[in-house]
């Protein structure tokens, strides 16, 4: 098992990312594909939480959304809505949400609204926010997840879905959200995560065989490249393994 396609290396950089015991707020898609990889290799204590109140998820395949049954029949306990958001989510107890997004700025501001600067009568219209905007708000950091493009990598997004750093460090504090935002982006080429000074997306880590001028050629504005940039481990075997399994018990 040599060869890997550049999605399993974003979902295995993604998962990577998600520590053994921390608790998670997991989109569908790519974000689940990541959080479950997580749990089934080298985070087994990784506690899965889903908006439809399903806590600490345990699921043998990759569920079709978050009303899935196979989510509430694998959970540690299924709670009501208004007990996910105001309890577990609002007062911070949530380590990381894990997102997706249809764009996403360069300082981390996600959209899943519209396509088209006129609300009314957009280009597209996408499926909404859900719980995005409350997971971007009130985890203690935000994870996401992503295949990079000029159409998605964009100099500001349409809309404002989801508060990501706003237009730049210190935004955040200013509207009292409690959150840290978006601390790392994981795209089909790179990882980026914020400039400490600025809060501005920088490339930090290349996935191996990409180089820079591929992942500044696929963002929407003038992409900064952090001075230490680092190559990202390529998939072991054993992560591989774990998710081709889970995509073909899904298929």
């Amino acid at each position: 098992m040599t060869g890997y396609t550049s999605d399993e290396m974003m979902s295995v950089a993604a998962a990577r990312a998600l520590g053994d015991g921390m608790s998670c707020f997991v989109g569908i898609g790519l974000p689940s594909t990541a959080a479950n990889l997580a749990r089934r290799g080298h985070a087994p204590n990784l506690t899965l939480i889903y908006e439809s109140g399903c806590l600490g998820a345990k699921p043998t395949r990759l569920p079709l959304s978050i009303g899935d049954g196979e989510l509430a029949d694998t959970a540690d306990a299924v709670v009501s809505v208004p007990e996910v958001f105001n309890y577990w989510l609002q007062p911070g107890r949530i380590d990381v949400g894990f997102l997706g997004a249809a764009q996403l700025d360069k300082f981390g501001n996600i959209n899943t609204t519209v396509i088209g600067l006129d609300y009314a009568n957009p280009k597209v219209r996408l499926p909404g926010a859900g719980g995005a905007p409350e997971i971007a708000a009130s985890c203690r950091e935000v994870f996401v997840v992503l295949r990079q493009s000029t159409r998605t990598f964009v100099e500001k997004v349409d809309f404002v879905t989801s508060f990501g750093h706003g237009t730049g460090k210190g935004d955040r504090e200013r509207l009292g959200l409690p959150g840290a935002g978006p601390t790392l982006v994981v795209t089909d080429l790179g990882l980026m995560r914020p400039d400490p000074e600025t809060a501005e997306l920088t490339l930090t880590e290349l996935h191996p065989g990409v180089d820079v001028d591929q992942v500044v050629e696929a963002t929407g504005w003038k992409l900064k490249v952090a001075g230490d940039l680092g190559t990202t481990p390529a998939p072991t075997e054993a992560e591989l393994r774990i998710l081709r399994d889970l995509k073909r018990a899904s298929a």
